[in-house]
């Protein structure tokens, strides 16, 4: 059974990071002792309470909670999406956000792919994975559709590449909203329950292609999930939060080798990591539960 990391009375975790087996050297996502409140019609809110982890290089950190819990609020906050009230987050040493500057920057080094589709429907599956470099001028036009053609292909979509996002299935379109993150070459991808609403066969089929991007990449990934066993087959730990607000409950090592592919769904160490999981999370959905918790933006 992997080992795990122990609670912190008062505190939650600082979650040390494994040192993954890719050899990325960038990536590295530091959150220390992070509080955010919001504060909705002068009400404050705690949607995060001193929460500390540490994410290395290349590691797929797989976050699981009750809804409502604050994970997205992290996402966020690390995106430069919503500013913190307390604490501090790096990428690689630097700041991020802090006491003296609550609001991370946003940019191209850190690439959020949503729940909803956010393909331009007016162009084509190639013209949208080039879009980013081209208006950001950090490729010329040739290059940047010749660089998203070859990076369609290698996710098995030179066939649909000249189609609209309405002229393919959902995941296609959610694999190719993917390779439009990672043309950018971002050292930290940002994922919020990115196949939630997909169905299981398409969803084994996108798991399936995340990590043949993931072997090619070596992308650090910041993966939000609700699938326990999306967050054990895709992650090398699964980070349980609280409800809220959240603190990190409880890290789940997953020390299975990569590349990983369907076959491990029917091991005994998956069954035995799922039901590890599941028992943390079930014990703070029950709270979530008791307390009339309501999903938090």
């Amino acid at each position: 059974m992997p080992e795990s990391a122990t609670e912190t009375p008062g505190a939650g975790i600082t979650a040390q990071a494994p040192a993954p087996a890719a050899k990325a050297t960038r990536g590295a996502i530091s959150i220390r002792n992070v509080t955010k409140i919001y504060d909705p019609e002068g009400v404050n809110v705690m949607a995060v309470d001193d929460c500390s982890l540490e994410i290395a290089a290349g590691e797929v950190c797989m976050i699981v909670g009750p809804s409502g819990c604050g994970k997205t609020t992290l996402l966020n906050a690390i995106a430069g999406f919503h500013s913190i009230t307390f604490g501090e987050i790096y990428l690689d040493g630097q700041l991020l956000c802090g006491p003296e500057k609550p609001l991370a920057d946003q940019g191209a080094d850190r690439v959020v792919v949503f729940q909803n589709g956010a393909l331009f429907p007016w162009k084509t599956l190639l013209q949208n994975v080039a879009y980013g470099p081209i208006v950001q001028e950090t490729m010329g036009k040739a290059e940047a559709l010749e660089k998203a053609a070859d990076m369609l292909a290698e996710a098995g979509l030179a066939d649909m590449a000249k189609k609209f996002p309405g002229e393919v299935s959902s995941g296609m379109a959610r694999r190719a909203e993917i390779v439009r993150a990672l043309i950018n070459d971002p050292k930290v991808l940002l994922l919020d329950e990115p196949y939630r609403a997909m169905d299981a066969l398409t969803k084994s089929i996108m798991h399936e292609a995340l990590l043949e991007m993931y072997d090619r990449t070596k992308v650090t990934m910041f993966f939000i999930t609700h699938d326990l066993e999306e967050a054990i087959f895709l992650g090398d730990r699964v980070v349980v939060l609280t409800t809220r607000p959240a603190k990190t409950k409880k890290i789940v090592d997953v020390k299975i080798p990569r590349p990983r592919d369907y076959r491990l769904l029917g091991s005994e160490e998956f069954r035995l990591l799922v039901s590890e999981a599941k028992g943390a999370v079930h014990e703070e959905a029950i709270k979530a539960f008791e307390a009339g918790e309501r999903e938090l933006a």
